[in-house]
């Protein structure tokens, strides 16, 4: 996919975000817990494609990110803040999981999500990726 196709997708989920935080944490945390999934691979996908480390047609899968042996697989080559941006998506899918899956969650729990997703967002935008 294009960087331009990320970037779209990218905007749309960041709007979805927005507004489930306005509709509230507890009764949209199954949307916020996709759509930061979701956010979070177009944003690593972007910074893969600045760096020509991918090619337009590789996809990256979400469910990678549940395993660390799984990304050390897929992902083995570097990239800036490689290991602070994998540690961070470890834990967001880890949430996804827990958030789109089951009885809801306490607040706190989205809260956290939310908070480890922007810290994110920050890591991408200092590597150059724009759009944030």
């Amino acid at each position: 996919m294009r960087t331009e196709d990320h970037l779209a997708n990218l905007k749309e989920s960041l709007d979805v975000i927005e507004e489930s935080v306005e509709k509230g944490l507890v009764e949209r945390q199954r949307t916020i817990g996709f759509s930061i999934s979701t956010a979070s691979v177009d944003l690593l996908e972007m910074l893969l494609h600045k760096h020509n480390l991918i090619d337009p047609g590789f996809i990256l899968k979400h469910n990678w990110f549940n395993s660390e042996n799984k990304i050390k697989e897929k992902l083995p080559f570097e990239f800036p803040a490689k290991t602070p941006i994998l540690s961070l998506m470890l834990k967001l899918e880890e949430k996804r999981t827990l958030l789109c899956y089951g009885k809801p969650k306490k607040i706190e729990l989205v809260q956290e999500a939310l908070n480890e997703f922007n810290h994110l967002k920050k890591l991408f935008k200092e590597a150059g990726i724009d759009g944030l």
